[in-house]
């Protein structure tokens, strides 16, 4: 019994090993300037054939710009974290930018202005092809200082 057991479970390893895991996402309303609304991904590098899409300011200088605005200047002792989310079409272009994790409306806005100003993407790759996709961006706010994660 415990060499049939252990041998299903080999068998079904091995099947597992060669499935790639695609996670897609499904758009509940069409988003101008997607280029296949019907596919979307959430990729992941180092998953096969997957790239995630890579924004051409660094997160370094992310972090840098996002800390510089008034609502932190004035709160040093600020708490929190937040998630923003944005739309990559297969041309590389940032669109639909979202706040995903909410933390405070005021800290909030400030943030989504700098975020929308970060335009341009590599696209995110699909098996070699240019996809449209959807990033996460999370990010902790530690005595008033932003860290993107």
């Amino acid at each position: 019994m415990r060499i049939l057991t252990l041998i299903t479970i080999v068998l079904f390893s091995s099947l597992i090993t060669h499935a790639q895991l695609i996670a897609t996402v499904e758009m509940k309303e069409k988003v101008e300037g997607i280029c296949d609304n019907d596919n979307v991904y959430g990729l992941f590098d180092g998953f096969d054939g997957q790239v995630e899409a890579k924004c051409s300011v660094t997160k370094e200088m992310m972090q840098e710009q996002l800390n510089q605005v008034l609502f932190l200047k004035n709160k040093p002792k600020y708490k929190g974290k937040g998630m923003v989310g944005v739309y990559i079409n297969c041309k590389g272009e940032a669109i639909g930018w979202r706040i995903s994790v909410k933390t405070n409306k005021t800290l909030d806005e400030q943030l989504m202005n700098i975020f929308q100003t970060y335009l341009n993407w590599t696209a995110g790759t699909l098996n070699g092809e240019k996809v449209d996709s959807s990033e996460l961006i999370s990010y902790k706010i530690k005595k008033g200082k932003l860290t993107l994660n």
